[in-house]
């Protein structure tokens, strides 16, 4: 059944309904904050602003391994400063153990004498003419002093001479010479080609050759001591390259790690480790009786100056790996900020401007309702007339 309107009834209505609509609309977006809800609200702003949440979505979920590679950045520095300080630590106890006292082992029992006569009086004639003096020690190879004609060889000269050979060394002690053997057990053959020469160097003529034996010599204790400790050290050093890894990842141990920074990968990052162990290092805990030697001392301490070389180049680059990916991270966060913003922009309403609409909306609504009102108060006068 149709209803017969009046024009100014009829327009009051349609006003009102037209108001009614803004009015859902515009709680609507009070309610969600937003202005374009839909495709159907704007299909460009919307779908625009998808695609943008999207990515925004994805350099989040990326930030999560992106933080983890800085953590482990992080965790390697912290590690390579810590070796750092147990190879100083290292280098103390080398340096420590190199100031004690050398265990000797200086030949004492050639026939005849004790630790060599004192030449600082002999001359040519005492020494001879083109003769020489020929030292082996073990199985080593043997070292030849030749006395010249017209010259005099001091013990000095002797002794340097002789410490070209393997397995022997000597030195001048109180003008005497004093012959010393690098290992324990080892014999010591002196053979000389002239009766001359060997009595000058205080053995017995008669004979070719002369062999003695090295006396075993007690290990210093103070060096005994620091070696132990060194060991130690190097034990905490891989204990420590173990200990320096974080989230299954340990750049001390040779891992790698890539690092991706967009959401379709073609921007990433693979980050070198490196092997911090002491023997990465290059450093091996000494034998027994390493420590006994000066020689040895000083090569540990060369191989640990190395090390410190080693992890000064690796600590500059974790360093620099570290603020590469930190500058990633800063600007993939900037970035989820803009892309959100820019989402935000194209379908967020203005609260304010909204809230304002509904207030006009409102007092529109009750204008309507009030002429509504009239225009039907007017088809009732007229309803009136007719009775």
């Amino acid at each position: 059944m149709s209803v017969t309107l009046s024009k100014a009834v009829r327009q009051n209505l349609q006003a009102m309904q037209s108001t009614a609509k803004m009015m859902a609309d515009t709680q609507n977006r009070l309610a969600t904050g937003k202005k374009v809800n839909s495709a159907l609200d704007n299909p460009t702003n919307f779908f625009t602003a998808s695609a943008l949440d999207s990515r925004a979505s994805d350099l989040s979920l990326l930030m999560d391994s992106v933080g983890n590679a800085v953590k482990t950045l992080e965790a390697a520095d912290n590690g390579v400063k810590a070796i750092q300080k147990l190879v100083e630590s290292a280098q103390g106890t080398a340096r420590q153990a190199l100031q004690a006292p050398q265990k000797s082992e200086a030949v004492t029992g050639v026939k005849g004498t004790t630790t060599g006569t004192d030449m600082s009086g002999y001359t040519d004639n005492d020494l001879g003419v083109a003769e020489t003096i020929t030292f082996k020690v073990g199985g080593g190879s043997e070292v030849t002093v030749a006395f010249a004609d017209g010259t005099q060889d001091t013990l000095a000269n002797i002794a340097t001479q002789l410490s070209t050979g393997a397995g022997i060394s000597a030195a001048v002690v109180s003008n005497k010479l004093v012959i010393t053997a690098d290992n324990e057990g080892d014999s010591i053959e002196i053979t000389s080609t002239g009766t001359a020469t060997l009595s000058a160097v205080g053995l017995s003529a008669g004979t070719s050759t002369d062999q003695v034996t090295a006396v075993a010599a007690t290990d210093n204790a103070t060096r005994t001591s620091l070696e132990a400790q060194f060991k130690e050290t190097m034990d905490q050093i891989d204990q420590l390259t173990q200990d320096a890894g974080f989230n299954g990842n340990n750049f001390l141990d040779s891992d790698d790690l890539k690092i991706t920074f967009n959401e379709d990968g073609s921007s990433s990052m693979t980050i070198k480790g490196a092997d911090t162990s002491s023997s990465g290092l290059g450093l091996t805990s000494p034998a027994a009786g390493d420590f006994q030697d000066d020689v040895k001392i000083e090569a540990v301490l060369k191989s640990l100056d190395t090390a410190t070389t080693s992890l000064r180049s690796s600590a500059s680059t974790f360093g620099s790996n570290l603020s590469i990916v930190q500058t990633r991270q800063d600007f993939t966060e900037n970035m989820i900020n803009t892309l959100e913003s820019g989402a935000a922009n194209l379908t967020m309403a203005d609260l304010n401007q909204e809230g304002a609409n509904m207030l006009a909306l409102q007092t529109r609504q009750s204008l309507a309702t009030t002429a509504l009102s009239m225009a039907s108060r007017a088809d009732q006068s007229i309803l009136s007339l007719l009775r």
